[in-house]
């Protein structure tokens, strides 16, 4: 088992983790949200298992629909969560939720992503930390809703792991798969915890290029050298990476967008606002001869996966 998959709850109050999932059909455009979660609330109650389902065919209104929560069991290799309905490993995802189900598996060659530093992963000194064990995944499988079923054949996607006491204040996130094994991760965020909300957004960005993750520093110095708006419809990140200089433009227009409210394990709530057809324009600049020039251009025409969170 990749061990950035393995839960990383320890039994503790006022806890959060989240398995998120994320395809695109290559043959329909169909996109996919698989939501797996464990809630531990901050009273001590019971930690549960809970989560959502989300399919968002082109042209249609999106359909979602919520697993009903159930008590929390720690799940046995391979098992990442396991439920009698859902079950999610390290190389598949069945399950099912009022008439959408699902069967699924994946593989993926490549190394974890850390959006976030890998030392704030590990020793868990931030609020909430977020990286992507399965950045370049391809998945095969199907999924239906009611007597409708999509066949995927090497659909691209990625699954993200989320860790630690609640969603931010204020967030947005973005995957970005640009082809040949290249991707794209942002996560632009501010904590909503005493103490944190008051610093600026900070733009947390990844870029894998060629095999290679562009920019090898601290991704929260990195931060330092980017700015982010975040609104809906559009949002946006833009500023210096190493050489290079880089604006990222996203789009979920509101009829591909599905607004869920989230509950944090101390109970307030924020909305998700999630598309995973949205539209990305990413461009990549260098500098040479005194005067910038595009390195890279990418437009993503319904195949981004993207997330704007409110309170």
């Amino acid at each position: 088992m990749r061990e950035t998959l393995s839960t990383r709850w320890r039994g503790q109050a006022g806890r959060a983790e989240i398995w998120y999932t994320t395809i695109t059909d290559p043959a329909t455009g169909t996109g996919i949200w698989l939501h797996h979660e464990l809630t531990a609330p901050t009273d001590g109650a019971a930690p549960i298992a809970h989560g959502l389902v989300g399919v968002f065919p082109p042209g249609e209104p999106p359909v979602l629909r919520r697993f009903d929560p159930t008590r929390w069991q720690t799940p046995h290799p391979p098992a990442v969560y396991h439920r009698p309905d859902i079950v999610m490993t390290d190389s598949s995802f069945a399950g099912s939720a009022g008439d959408v189900s699902w069967n699924m598996t994946w593989q993926d060659p490549t190394s974890t992503l850390y959006t976030f530093p890998r030392w704030a992963w590990e020793r868990g000194l931030l609020p909430t930390t977020q990286i992507v064990p399965a950045p370049s995944a391809r998945h095969d499988g199907e999924v239906r809703v009611g007597d409708r079923l999509w066949r995927f054949d090497a659909a691209p996607g990625a699954t993200g792991h989320i860790y630690g006491r609640g969603m931010a204040q204020r967030w947005a996130w973005l995957h970005a798969d640009l082809g040949n094994g290249d991707v794209l991760e942002i996560v632009a965020a501010v904590a909503k915890h005493r103490g944190w909300r008051s610093l600026p957004t900070l733009p947390l960005l990844r870029l894998r290029l060629d095999g290679q993750d562009l920019s090898a520093a601290d991704p929260l110095i990195g931060a330092l050298r980017l700015r982010s708006t975040i609104e809906l419809p559009r949002w946006r990140v833009a500023g210096r990476l190493d050489r290079y200089r880089i604006a990222v433009n996203v789009h979920q227009p509101a009829d591909r967008t599905i607004s869920v409210p989230l509950t944090d394990p101390d109970g307030s709530v924020c909305t998700c606002h999630n598309s995973e057809v949205a539209d990305a324009e990413i461009l990549l600049e260098q500098r040479r001869e005194g005067a910038w020039h595009t390195a890279r251009h990418w437009r993503l025409q319904g195949t981004a996966h993207a997330e704007v969170g409110m309170r």
